[in-house]
C-alpha cells in the first residue's frame, strides 16, 4: 500500500475497530432475510461516489462484480433514481445512505420506510454500515493509498 502514511501499522488497534465492523457486517448481511451483500456493496459504492473516494470506488466496484453484480447497475448508480434496474429494497437503502452521508435529518416517513423494509436489526446494521463507509472514505481520503493497491 503506497500512501502518505501506513495507517494500519501506525494505529493497528484503531484500524482493527473498522476491520472488525466489516467482519460483523459481512456476517450479518450474508445471513439476513431483509438485507443482502449486494445491497451492502451498492451502498458502499454509492457512499464512496458521494464522498469522491477513488480508492473505495475502485475497490467496491470490483467487490460488487465478484459478487455477481452487473456492470450496468454499477455504471448507473449515480442516477439510480431514474434507472429501472434497482429493486425497492435497494432504492430505500440508497436513499438512506445518501441522506446520512449528507448529514441530513431522517424524516419520520423515511424512518418508517426503512424500518418497514428492513426491520429493526437490519436498520441498525445498515445505519452503522453507512457510517462505517463514511469513516473509511475519510481515512482513505486523508492518507491516500494508491488506487488499485488493495
Amino acid at each position: 500500500m503506497t500512501a502518505r502514511l501506513d495507517y494500519f501499522s501506525t494505529a493497528p488497534q484503531a484500524m482493527e475497530i473498522l476491520v472488525k465492523q466489516e467482519h460483523y457486517f459481512h456476517h450479518q448481511f450474508r445471513e439476513s432475510a431483509t438485507m443482502s451483500m449486494t445491497i451492502w456493496e451498492l451502498v458502499k459504492l454509492r457512499v464512496s461516489q458521494i464522498n469522491q473516494c477513488a480508492f473505495c470506488i475502485d475497490m467496491h466496484s470490483k467487490d460488487a462484480i465478484k459478487l455477481g453484480e452487473q456492470p450496468e447497475r454499477l455504471y448507473g448508480l449515480n442516477a439510480w433514481r431514474d434507472m429501472p434496474m434497482y429493486t425497492e429494497q435497494e432504492r430505500v437503502a440508497l436513499a438512506f445512505a445518501e441522506t446520512l452521508t449528507a448529514a441530513q435529518p431522517i424524516s419520520e416517513s423515511q424512518y418508517q420506510e426503512i424500518l418497514n423494509t428492513f426491520g429493526e436489526q437490519s436498520m441498525v446494521d445498515l445505519t452503522l454500515a453507512i457510517n462505517a463507509m463514511n469513516s473509511w472514505n475519510r481515512v482513505v481520503k486523508t492518507f491516500q493509498p494508491a488506487v488499485g493497491s488493495f
